[in-house]
């Protein structure tokens, strides 16, 4: 007689089982039904039984190949999470933010095909995620791709899964502790005066390395986030849509004064060239208004001839904090500047909260002095 097996399984979304038979020539397991109730399974497994005494094999079932869009997958792909949200086994908070992730992919692949789109453009788009953000990013999108691709295997829509062995990057081997000292800063804002954003570049630069701003935070920056003239010294606030967190600061003075010079530029240059009902409220736009996507290659020019290597936009995040703790500040202090959610994500910078060593090193050098004088 036949060896047919019935597996019974408890998940999250209830019990099933699993019809399976040994081929008689292998030996090896293979699976044939599942079914959501013993008494529908049990019939299954008797039939099944009666075939194999027979001397047939069930035939293995095709799956019909419908290809489907990037878009058409992704639609999918969030009512599956709406579902998991439903029966709690995802949160509200998670399902908003790969439905964020995941609006950033269909903006570009959108209108392709899923089973057009291969392992090495998916692998250059992540790396171009590396260079233009961070590793954290690029790990963000991989793991979106994974997800749409693994549905999209589940539907039919595609017949291979190229990101399935794919494994993300470690974050913590790929940390970037770039940093700017001072005299570097300078040298970077003496440069975009030789550059194509000479007039926009100075602010956003001082907005990073001086407000921690991302580079999202920078581009999606208005003029009514901004008070010039709150005690004096002005107010910013920043809203970062990676974490959803909001922080208002006081202008740093050459922020301050880089911003005013930018307005008073766009003011100027849209009175000479007659553009009116500008209606944008973008700080850093075109001069009809429209907002500006990216500066990648202003920047690149800037570094370039400031003569500094291997820093991307994402670093003078690390500038400020970089240069918070070597003025004094504490990684407390650095945490809720920059806007970390944990102080784990701020220990990365603990190596440079060393003010706290230095009247020792005073003590220890006089101590030392003093042996020398004895």
């Amino acid at each position: 007689m036949a060896t047919v097996l019935i597996q019974k399984r408890i998940g999250k979304r209830g019990t099933s089982y699993r019809v399976q038979y040994r081929n008689p020539v292998t030996g090896k397991k293979i699976h044939y039904k599942t079914l959501s109730r013993q008494r529908d399974a049990q019939q299954a497994a008797n039939e099944l039984r009666s075939l194999l005494d027979s001397g047939k094999i069930p035939e293995k079932k095709v799956s019909k190949f419908n290809p489907m869009t990037f878009s058409q997958v992704a639609e999918a792909l969030r009512n599956d999470w709406n579902s998991r949200l439903k029966r709690e086994e995802l949160s509200q908070k998670t399902v908003a933010e790969y439905r964020i992730w995941l609006g950033v992919l269909e903006r570009t692949f959108g209108n392709r095909l899923l089973c057009q789109i291969g392992l090495k453009e998916i692998l250059a788009y992540r790396d171009e995620q590396i260079e233009r953000n961070s590793i954290v990013s690029a790990n963000r999108y991989l793991s979106i791709f994974k997800m749409l691709f693994a549905h999209g295997m589940e539907i039919h829509g595609i017949t291979q899964n190229p990101v399935k062995d794919i494994a993300l990057l470690s974050e913590k081997a790929h940390e970037r502790k770039r940093f700017l000292l001072p005299e570097e800063l300078d040298r970077l804002i003496e440069a975009t005066q030789k550059a194509r954003g000479r007039f926009y570049l100075p602010a956003a630069i001082y907005l990073g390395a001086e407000h921690g701003a991302s580079k999202q935070e920078v581009l999606s920056l208005r003029w009514s986030d901004i008070n010039f003239d709150y005690q004096g010294k002005g107010l910013i606030r920043f809203f970062r849509t990676k974490n959803k967190r909001e922080r208002t600061e006081f202008l740093m003075p050459r922020a301050r004064e880089a911003l005013l010079s930018w307005r008073n530029h766009l003011e100027w240059i849209r009175h000479r060239k007659r553009v009116s009902a500008v209606e944008s409220d973008h700080v850093f736009c075109h001069i009809s208004g429209t907002p500006l996507k990216r500066f990648d290659r202003s920047w690149q020019k800037t570094l370039d001839l400031a003569g500094i290597k291997d820093f991307h936009f994402h670093d003078l995040r690390h500038t400020f904090c970089s240069n918070l703790l070597l003025s004094g500040a504490s990684l407390k202090d650095v945490k809720e500047m920059i806007g970390h959610q944990d102080i784990s994500m701020t220990d990365r910078y603990s190596h440079l909260s060393m003010n706290h060593n230095l009247s020792k090193q005073v003590r220890l050098a006089e101590h030392y002095s003093n042996g020398e004088t004895a």
